[in-house]
Parts: structure tokens; C-alpha cells; sequence
């Protein structure tokens, strides 16, 4: 079987399969980005501009064919998958139209006199290795404010999406990219060491697990190369008080359930105050217990199966490791049946610091819900976690909310909504949740050259 198909986790069927670059291929393909680099980072910025709103315009105009595509290929139910779509369409026009200003010169104050500006210019190839969750999003947030910058994109996508991999490199030919600006490659994690570790490769941006992120800043280390790392995460969703009950527990559904629950900056870990907890935990058990597991395909259905049955596995076992240690099932609890991906919508309580699972991600449609007697305690739970990526904090009390967002360890903080991103929000984490900035200003900012040019008085 090739490393690259399309298996599609409702029916369990592989569609096709693709094969494998070569290593000539590689070759061709660092020497078409690295040859494009001189030509598109001299580029008049209207080019740029130019390129990414006709991008955008494709992304819309395709938009039922790539929603499909993405739903065969990791079970995306179809009306998010058209959503995943229009976050797209938003992020290359935001780079269209802000990105001119991002790259303008800042002039600097200086104390000796003359003058010094900063000027931003790209930096080379960047390799972007980008994951399966969201197919499209993860890289029009990393192709589009490097194209911005005048950098060159080589990426190397999952090898469960080799169809939207191609899509995409269409949608550039189709918009009229400069040859070598954007290509797809489908290399083997071998290959991929020998690229980072190539001149022509300036930078890495890595979307994707822990492992593959520590594995890939140590070849980013060894060849003094700048990495991107979003990794995962293992969001709290802190509910310190409400007016309105079933509001916030529909909240907590919407932060969960997305995308099935596999997103790194979905509400995982939801610490709950006491005198809200029984209740809290009866209401958000019933309602994911509501929630049927189905076809992908029907744009009714609001959970799919997971990305395939091997992710289901996964989810699978640590939930019963976590039942064996102690934890308490309160819906849910496993997989629809053996020989499937499909998962139901389980809530965990009780449980404790010393399991295993406390500090996992759990990668799917599982909620684990804790107590919390105070703020401080509140705090303490949010912040027990090697993960650093999103909170969430849920209150009347507006002083309340900014006092407790002080205190988290997050990269993003979001106050009585559970989460989300935007084309002009910076996205990213601390811990072990990884490195630098995605989106907004700061995502044009990470592969780019700041170039200072000093003339004395």
C-alpha cells in the first residue's frame, strides 16, 4: 500500500493511492522553489496581492468540490467542511489586503543621529509540514502571509490527504503563481530530513503531534534552521459562574464537539465550580449523549467518524486506561463497534492528577470534567498541564474574567466563548505546545528577514 492514499474512515475503503516522490523528484522540486525565490521575492507586492485574491477566489468558486474532498479523506462532516473552506477564502484576502502595510519600512528612532529603517524581505524556501485535521486552514495559514513575504512554499502534507494536497497546488498553477512558487511534494519522513537540512530551505513550519515537532526542530537544530511549531494542546474551558445554565453548556458542546473534537485548540478539560458542577455534568452528559454519530456525506450530520480507525483505537485505549485508573464514565465510553472509526461522545469525571490520561490530548469526541472549589483552584487545574495552547474563561464578572486570564499559561485566552480563530488573530501556544505565531501580523513576521539599513547623519 502507498504511503500517500485516500481511505475513507466512514466505509473504512481506500479510494487511491499516490505514489511516493523519488528522490530526483525532491531534487527537482527544491531547485524549482529555490530558482522561484530570487524571481517572486523581487515581485512588486501588487503581484502578491494580486495572487492571493484570485486564490481566494478559487477557494470560493470550488468550494462544494474541496468541501468533498476533505470529507472522503479524514470524515469531515460536509457543512463544516464547507466552513473550513470559507475560513480559507478569509485568510488570503486578510494577507491581500494587509499585507502591504505589514511588509511597509519602520523607521526607527535614533539616538546618534541619521537614520535606520527596518525593511522585511523574504528569507528563501520554507517547508511547510502540515496535518489532517484541517486540511485547508492549517496551510492557507501558513502559505499565505509567506507568500506575503516573497517566500516560496514546499509542502509536505499528510499522507492521508494527497487529494486536497492536490487541489491546492492547483488552485496556485490555476491562479497564476510563478512556477516553483508553490509545490505539493509527497515525501517520506526520511526525505523530509534531507530538505530541512537543505541550504535552499530557510525555515520550517510544523503543524502536527509532539513527537513529529521534536523530531523535526532537531533537524531544524542541527542545520540552524527557524521552526514554527504548533503542536497540541489540552484547552481548559473554566466555568466560574452563569446566569443561564443550558447556555453554557451548550457553549461547552460547541467547544468540544467540533470537527468531532479533533483540533488542538478545542476545549478538552472543563473545571467547573461546585456549586455549578452536578448540574453542569448532568446537562453536558445528556447533550452529548444526543448527539448521534453519522454520514459524513449529509449535511445534517454534525459528528462524523474520526480521521480513521487507527485514530479511533487510539482514543479508545487511553479512555479505558482511564476507566482502569479510577475515572468515571458518564456517557459514552468507546467506539460505535470494533471495526470502526466511529466514536461516541463520552464524558470522563473523577479524574485525578496521578493517571496517565490528566495529562494527555485526547484527539477526539471525549470531555473531561473537573471541580473546583475556588479561583485559585480553578487557576491550579487550568494550569496543571504540559500543554500551553488556548483557554477559555466563562463569567458575568468582567473583572473577574481579566483577572484569571492573567493568570493563565496560554498562548490564547478567550473570554465567554470557547475558543476560535480568525484571519487577524494570532494563533499559537506556549509549552509544550509549541513555538512562534500564526496568523494576524505576527504570522507575517516569522520567515521574514528584518533587514536593518543604517545612513548616519
Amino acid at each position: 500500500m502507498s504511503l500517500y492514499a485516500v481511505t475513507n474512515p466512514a466505509t473504512g475503503e481506500t479510494l487511491a493511492e499516490y505514489p511516493t516522490a523519488t528522490d530526483r523528484q525532491i531534487q527537482d522540486a527544491l531547485a524549482a522553489t529555490g530558482n522561484a525565490f530570487k524571481q517572486w521575492n523581487g515581485s512588486p507586492v501588487e503581484e502578491r496581492v494580486k495572487l492571493l485574491n484570485r486564490v481566494a477566489e478559487l477557494y470560493a468558486e470550488r468550494r462544494d468540490e474541496l468541501a468533498a474532498i476533505i470529507t472522503r479523506e479524514m470524515g469531515k462532516p460536509i457543512r463544516q467542511a464547507g466552513f473550513e473552506i470559507d475560513i480559507c477564502v478569509s485568510i488570503y484576502r486578510y494577507y491581500a489586503e494587509n499585507g502591504p502595510k505589514f511588509l511597509e519600512d519602520e523607521e526607527l528612532d535614533v539616538v546618534a543621529g541619521g537614520t535606520a529603517i527596518v525593511r522585511r524581505e523574504g528569507l528563501g524556501v520554507i517547508l511547510g509540514i502540515m496535518p489532517w485535521n484541517y486540511p485547508y486552514y492549517q496551510v492557507a495559514r501558513f502559505a499565505a502571509p509567506n507568500l506575503m513575504n516573497g517566500n516560496t512554499i514546499l509542502l509536505k502534507h499528510a499522507p492521508q490527504c494527497p487529494e486536497s494536497a492536490l487541489a491546492m497546488e492547483q488552485i496556485f498553477k490555476d491562479a497564476g503563481a510563478p512556477a516553483g512558487s508553490y509545490v505539493n511534494i509527497f515525501a517520506t519522513n526520511e526525505q523530509v530530513a534531507d530538505i530541512i537540512a537543505d541550504p535552499r530551505v530557510q525555515g520550517v513550519s510544523l503543524t502536527g503531534s509532539e513527537r513529529a515537532g521534536a523530531a523535526v526542530a532537531e533537524i531544524a537544530g542541527r542545520n540552524l534552521k527557524k521552526v514554527v511549531l504548533e503542536l497540541g494542546g489540552s484547552d481548559p474551558f473554566l466555568l466560574l459562574d452563569t446566569k443561564d445554565l443550558d447556555k453554557s453548556v451548550k457553549t461547552a458542546v460547541f467547544g468540544r464537539m467540533t470537527n468531532g473534537g479533533q483540533a488542538c485548540n478545542a476545549s478538552k478539560r472543563f473545571v467547573v465550580m461546585e456549586d455549578l458542577y452536578d448540574d453542569f455534568v448532568e446537562k453536558f452528559s445528556g447533550a452529548l449523549s444526543a448527539i448521534t454519530p453519522g454520514d459524513p456525506t449529509d449535511a445534517k450530520t454534525f459528528l462524523g467518524p474520526l480521521s480513521s480507525q487507527a485514530a479511533a483505537n487510539t482514543l479508545d485505549s487511553q479512555v479505558k486506561s482511564a476507566v482502569a485508573e479510577g475515572a468515571v464514565v458518564r456517557t459514552g465510553g468507546g467506539k460505535v463497534d470494533e471495526n470502526s472509526a466511529y466514536f461516541q461522545p463520552t464524558v470522563l469525571t473523577d479524574v485525578t492528577p496521578d493517571m496517565a490520561v490528566f495529562q494527555q490530548e485526547l484527539f477526539g469526541p471525549v470531555a473531561m470534567v473537573f471541580k473546583a472549589s475556588s479561583e485559585a483552584e480553578a487557576v491550579e487545574l487550568a494550569n496543571n498541564s504540559p500543554f500551553g495552547l488556548g483557554a477559555s474563561i466563562h463569567t458575568e464578572d468582567k473583572a473577574k474574567a481579566e483577572r484569571i486570564a492573567d493568570q493563565l499559561e496560554a498562548g490564547m485566552v478567550f473570554i465567554n466563548e470557547p475558543g476560535g480563530t480568525a484571519a487577524e488573530l494570532p494563533f499559537g501556544g506556549i509549552k509544550r505546545s509549541g513555538i512562534g505565531r500564526e496568523l494576524g501580523k505576527y504570522g507575517m513576521d516569522e520567515f521574514v528577514n528584518k533587514k536593518l539599513i543604517r545612513t548616519p547623519k
